[in-house]
C-alpha cells in the first residue's frame, strides 16, 4: 500500500503542478508510418525543447509513477511476484545530445493516453523494427585476403566509367584515414580481423542482453568498406562498433535512436580528450545501413549528432521508391546514399529522390566478414554504398591540414557535405529519376588540384571550441540507479508528508472527539439536574394534591 500511495500521490502531484487539463485538440500526436513494422505497446516520446534539466527529471518521476499505478490498478499480485522491470516501463532515456530529447518504453493504453496530454511531451512514436539494408548475399569465402582492389574502390578513384584497366585499381591519397575515428551504427564488428590491423575496437552493445560480438556479419562488412587495410576506402581510420542490431540484422528504432547518442557523445569526449592530451584527432564519422520506416524521432536524433560534430552517411534504402518516406535516409543533415552497379547503372533495389544526395558502388562489393579473422564476403544493397560515402568523408577529414598541436575538427559537416557533392561525377548514371541527384562519388584524386579536400575555415578562438565542447558534453551518462533513487527519495518524500498529514488529521479528530465528549458530559449533567428538579416539584405536586 506505500508504494500505490507514493505513486499515485507523485502521479496527482506532477499534474496539479503542471495544469493536466486538456482536450483532444490538445494532444500530442502518435505517429506511425505506413512503411513500418510496429512492435505493439512499445513508444518513443520526444519532449518539447523547453522541458530541461529538473523539469526533465520530474517528468521521468511521473511517468514512472504512472506505470506503477497502471501495474497496481490491472494485477496487484502479477506485479509483487514479478518486479516492475518485467512489465515494461522507461526502457532508454535520451537526454544527451543537444536538440534530442526524449525516450522510449513499453506503456499501456492508460499510460499512452496521460503521456499524450502532458504539455511536457512534443509527439510520440510508436517503436518500430529496422533492418540491415542489405539485398542479396553471394555466398561467404573463407579465403586470405586478396591483393587487387574491389571494383567500388576502384570507382570512386575514376572520374569515367571503368575499363579493363583501372577496374581493380584504386587511387588514393597514403593518408586516408588518419587520425579519424569512424563509428559502425550495425550489428557489430569482428574486431580482431587481419584487415582492421588493430585499428578496430567495440564501443557499446545497445540491445539488452545482447553479446559484444558480430553473430551477423553486416556490420563487419561496411566496417570493412570503411577503414579495412584491403577493400577499405580510409585505410588508416579506426573504427568502432556500435552495435544496434541484433544477429537476425534487425532491431527495434528505440534502441537505434540510443546508438546515435552515444556514438556522438562518445565523439565529443574523444574530442575534448584529444584537445586536451594534444593527440592527433581530425574529426570522427559515423555510417548507419540500416532502415525502416518514416520516424521522426531517429531523423531529428541523427540531425543533432551531425550537429555535435559528427560527419554522417546513411544508405537511402533497397525499396525501390523514394527515400524520403524511410528514414534515417529522410533526414536532412547527413549524406544520404543510394547505390549504383559496376556498369555506372543505379542499382535495381536503390530507393532515389530528393532526398538521395549521391550514389556509391553497392551491387556485389567484397569486404570483410564473420567467422574468423580472414573471412570475406560479397553482398549488395545501399548498405554497402553507405560506407563507401562514410569512408570517404574519413579519408577527406584525415587530408586537412594539421594544426600545431595536430588536432582539427574545424571542418563542419555541413561543408565537407557540399564538398564531398561538388566533387562527385556528374551524369554518369543511368535510370536516374529527374527528381534525384545524378552524382556519383569520387574522391578527387584524379582532380587538378592538389588536395581538392582541403576547405579553409575562419580561425576560431580555442576558447570557445573547447566553449562547444563543453556544451555537447553538458550530460554524461545517468545511470538508471541514480533514475531508481531519485525516484524512490521522491516518492518517499511525498510519503512523509502524507504520514505527516495523517497524523495531524488524527489530532485534531481526537481533539474534536475529545471536546464534543466533553460536551455531552455537560450536557449529560445538566439534564440530571434538570430531572432532579422535575422530580421534586412532581413530588410536591403529588403530595398537595393528597
Amino acid at each position: 500500500m506505500k508504494i500505490s500511495a507514493s505513486a499515485l500521490l507523485l502521479v496527482a502531484g506532477y499534474a496539479s503542478a503542471n495544469g493536466l487539463k486538456h482536450t483532444a485538440l490538445d494532444e500530442a500526436p502518435l505517429l506511425s508510418s505506413v512503411h513500418s513494422e510496429t512492435i505493439p505497446n512499445e513508444y518513443i516520446v520526444v519532449l518539447k525543447d523547453h522541458v530541461k534539466d529538473k523539469a526533465v527529471e520530474d517528468h521521468h518521476a511521473w511517468v514512472k509513477a504512472l506505470h506503477v499505478g497502471s501495474l497496481l490498478k490491472r494485477d496487484q499480485s502479477s506485479f509483487k511476484a514479478q518486479g516492475i522491470d518485467v512489465m515494461g516501463g522507461l526502457k532508454h532515456i535520451y537526454d544527451e545530445l543537444i536538440g534530442f530529447n526524449g525516450y522510449s518504453g513499453r506503456f499501456s493504453e492508460d499510460v499512452l493516453d496521460a503521456l499524450r496530454k502532458s504539455p511536457d511531451v512534443d509527439y510520440i512514436e510508436k517503436d518500430s523494427i529496422v533492418y540491415a539494408l542489405e539485398d542479396q548475399p553471394l555466398g561467404v569465402q573463407s579465403t586470405a585476403l586478396e591483393k587487387n582492389a574491389p571494383w567500388g574502390l576502384a570507382r570512386i578513384s575514376h572520374k569515367d566509367q571503368l575499363g579493363f584497366s583501372t577496374f581493380n585499381k584504386y587511387q588514393y591519397d597514403a593518408r586516408a584515414g588518419e587520425g579519424v575515428t569512424a563509428y559502425i551504427i550495425d550489428t557489430g564488428i569482428n574486431v580482431n580481423h587481419v584487415d582492421f590491423e588493430g585499428r578496430a575496437r567495440w564501443g557499446k552493445t545497445i540491445p539488452q542482453g545482447d553479446q559484444d560480438i558480430d553473430g551477423n556479419g553486416h556490420g563487419t562488412h561496411c566496417a570493412g568498406t570503411v577503414a579495412g587495410k584491403t577493400y577499405g576506402v580510409a585505410k588508416h581510420a579506426k573504427v568502432v562498433a556500435v552495435k544496434v542490431l541484433r544477429s537476425n540484422g534487425s532491431g527495434s528504432m528505440s534502441d537505434v535512436l540510443k546508438g546515435v547518442e552515444w556514438a556522438a557523445m562518445d565523439h565529443l569526449k574523444s574530442v575534448k580528450e584529444a584537445k586536451k592530451a594534444g593527440k592527433k584527432h581530425k574529426g570522427s564519422t559515423a555510417n548507419m545501413s540500416l532502415g525502416g520506416g518514416k520516424s521522426e524521432a531517429l531523423d531529428r536524433a541523427v540531425n543533432a549528432a551531425v550537429g555535435a560534430g559528427l560527419h554522417f552517411a546513411v544508405a537511402a534504402g533497397n525499396d525501390n521508391a523514394d527515400a524520403c518516406n524511410y528514414s534515417p535516409a529522410a533526414a536532412s543533415r547527413p549524406i544520404t546514399v543510394g547505390a549504383s552497379t559496376l556498369g555506372d547503372d543505379r542499382a535495381y533495389f536503390s530507393n532515389f529522390g530528393k532526398c538521395t544526395d549521391i550514389f556509391a558502388p553497392g551491387l556485389n562489393i567484397l569486404s570483410t566478414w564473420i567467422g574468423s579473422k580472414y573471412a570475406t564476403n560479397t553482398i549488395s544493397g545501399t548498405s554497402m554504398a553507405s560506407p563507401h560515402i562514410c569512408g570517404l568523408l574519413s579519408y577527406a577529414l584525415s587530408l586537412q591540414p594539421d594544426e600545431e598541436s595536430g588536432f582539427s575538427t574545424s571542418v563542419t559537416p555541413e561543408k565537407l557535405k557540399k564538398r564531398m557533392i561538388a566533387l562527385g561525377s556528374r551524369g554518369k548514371l543511368n535510370d536516374i529519376p529527374s527528381s534525384t541527384p545524378n552524382i556519383l562519388a569520387n574522391n578527387g584524386f584524379d582532380s587538378k588540384e592538389s588536395n581538392p579536400w582541403i576547405i579553409k575555415e575562419d580561425t576560431r578562438d580555442a576558447s570557445n571550441e573547447e566553449t562547444d565542447v563543453q556544451t555537447g558534453l553538458r550530460k554524461l551518462v545517468k545511470s538508471f540507479k541514480d533514475e531508481q533513487d531519485k525516484v524512490a527519495e521522491f516518492a518517499s518524500s511525498m510519503a512523509d508528508e502524507f504520514s505527516e498529514d495523517l497524523q495531524e488529521m488524527k489530532a485534531a479528530f481526537e481533539e474534536l472527539a475529545s471536546q464534543e465528549a466533553d460536551s455531552l458530559k455537560a450536557t449529560k449533567k445538566q439534564l440530571a439536574r434538570t430531572a432532579k428538579k422535575l422530580r421534586k416539584q412532581a413530588n410536591k405536586a403529588i403530595k398537595a394534591g393528597l
